[in-house]
This record gives C-alpha cells, sequence and structure tokens, in this order.
C-alpha cells in the first residue's frame, strides 16, 4: 500500500499518542501488586485473543515470507523486552518522567542510521543528540538521585524501540497490521508462558504467575486491550504516510502522559525535569525537522 494518505496516518499516530500512555498508567497502577512478567503476557495475552479471531473472521492470512517472518521474530522479542522495560520503570518512575526519558529514541535511530548503517547526518544534527541527551539528562537526575539505578530503564526502552522502529519500518508496508499484530501477539504469548512457568517454580515473583485479584481484573484487561490498540494505530499509520511526516506527532505522547500523570497519580515533573523535557522535545523536533528537509531536497543537499 502506498503512503497516500497521509491524514489518515496523521490521525492514526495522534491515536497511538492518546492510547499508549493510558495503558502505561494502567500498567503503573499494578505494578506493586502485579508481577511484571504476568503484566506483559495479559499485555499480549490479550493482544492475540482479540486479533486473532478478527484475522480469522475477515479471511486475512497469517502467512508471513521466510524474511518477513524472521524479523517479525525479532520485532516480537524487541517489543517484549521494552514493554517489559518500561513496565518495571513505572514502578518508580511517575509516568510523564519515563516517557521522556525513553523519548531519546530519535536521537538513537540517528546514531544507528550514522555509525550502523553509514548514512550521512551532517554536524547541526549531531549537536541536536547531544542537546537532547543532555535534556533527557535533566529529566533523568531527580529520579536518579532518589531511586537509583531503575531511572536508567528508560533509556533501554528508547534502544529498544529505536530498533524496533526500524524493524517495524520495513515490514510494514509488506504485511497487513492486523495480521502482524496477532502473530506477534502469539509468538509472545508462547514465549512468556513457560518463562512465568519457571519464574513460579523458582519462586521468582518477577515473573511469577499468579491469580490476581478480581477488582484488578478489569486493569487487566485494559492494558492489553489500549495496548492493542495503541501499537495497531502506530503500525496501521507507518502504511498511510511517511515516517518523517509522523515522527513529530509522536512527542504529544509526553503531555498526555503529564495530563494522565497527574489525574491518577497526581505527579508533575519538578522544574528540573520540565526545563530537561523541553530541551528533549526541542532536541528531536530539530532532528525531525532536519531530517525530513534532507530527504526532500534530495542527496545533493550537504548534511545537516
Amino acid at each position: 500500500m502506498t503512503q497516500d494518505r497521509p491524514v489518515f496516518g496523521i490521525f492514526l499516530m495522534l491515536g497511538f499518542c492518546v492510547l499508549a500512555p493510558w495503558g502505561d498508567a494502567m500498567a503503573k497502577l499494578l505494578a506493586e501488586s502485579t508481577p511484571v512478567g504476568l503484566l506483559v503476557f495479559v499485555r499480549f495475552a490479550a493482544q492475540a485473543v482479540i486479533l486473532v479471531p478478527l484475522v480469522v473472521l475477515t479471511r486475512r492470512s497469517f502467512r508471513m515470507h521466510g524474511p518477513v517472518f524472521r524479523l517479525t521474530v525479532l520485532r516480537t522479542v524487541l517489543h517484549i523486552l521494552g514493554i517489559a522495560a518500561m513496565f518495571s520503570a513505572l514502578q518508580y518512575l511517575p509516568l510523564a518522567d519515563a516517557i521522556a526519558i525513553a523519548f531519546v529514541m530519535p536521537f538513537i535511530l540517528l546514531l544507528l542510521g550514522r555509525y550502523v548503517l553509514n548514512e550521512e547526518v551532517g554536524p547541526r544534527r549531531l549537536i541536536a543528540c547531544i542537546v537532547g541527551f543532555l535534556g533527557t539528562l535533566l529529566v533523568i537526575q531527580p529520579s536518579f538521585a532518589e531511586v537509583g539505578a531503575p531511572a536508567l530503564l528508560p533509556l533501554f526502552v528508547a534502544v529498544v524501540f529505536a530498533l524496533f522502529m526500524l524493524v517495524t519500518r520495513q515490514i510494514a508496508k509488506d504485511t497487513d497490521p492486523i495480521a502482524l499484530q496477532a502473530v506477534s501477539g502469539l509468538m509472545a504469548s508462547v514465549v512468556l508462558l513457560p518463562m512465568l512457568a519457571i519464574g513460579t517454580f523458582s519462586e521468582i515473583w518477577e515473573i511469577s504467575l499468579i491469580i490476581p485479584d478480581r477488582d484488578v481484573h478489569g486493569l487487566l484487561f485494559a492494558i492489553g486491550l489500549l495496548g492493542t490498540l495503541a501499537h495497531l494505530m502506530m503500525t496501521w499509520s507507518l502504511r498511510y504516510a511517511p515516517s518523517a511526516t509522523l515522527a513529530p506527532m509522536q512527542y504529544l505522547e509526553i503531555p498526555v502522559a503529564t495530563l494522565i500523570g497527574w489525574l491518577i497519580f497526581n505527579d508533575l515533573p519538578n522544574g528540573i525535569a520540565a526545563i530537561g523535557i523541553l530541551i528533549t522535545i526541542a532536541a528531536g523536533l530539530y532532528v525531525i525537522l532536519r531530517e525530513r528537509a534532507s530527504v526532500q531536497s534530495g542527496p545533493t543537499e550537504t548534511p545537516a
């Protein structure tokens, strides 16, 4: 499918930016009383339960040719790692801070392109990466002083989801998004269930399989439903609009997370963290806009 409906793609990305922080908020509510491994399993199991019947009813195909299947496996592993790290971080950090730190991802994508894929990246964009990372450090600093090493977990999330986005871009146009998410949900559930069994037998709380209280069943379902819809929208958006068009929209997730954090947890970033968030957003938008300008002007322009 060609990228010929950018407005629809932007609408889908806005849906992702609204739904994803709500799913994270539900996970934060349960993080202290429910093993992280179980939260991640429920997230993917719900995805499979919701989407597999939809694929069957709409007669979509589960089939994937070799390279796409291998990339889907890699994408699923990255997705598991990223969500597990984010849910773990939410045990210690305010919602907005955790998401803001994870938004060092655009800088990581740029550096991966420069030093791994040998893409041309000019000095101004490299400087913007440094400035953005310094802004991220301002967000990390208050949390690190309070909780220590767990404040670094969103950085790991950023690295994992940078790789996740690269893989998603490779397969977004060659797969149906509903079938892709259904297969990913099945794969993740098959991987996670034995891990939970081992964790339960070994009495490792973080990956134990427990029977949750009835009063949290609704929240568990909400984590799976919101996460499924959000990432379905994100994957689908890449089929309708260029990534350079969609990337700036993703920063709306930070003010949405700030609002949700204030409404549910009465959390707001402190002064230093708020300044860091603004610096990170400004640097990230500069990188994205320069990337788009470079693509539009063609290869003859000196990279900036």
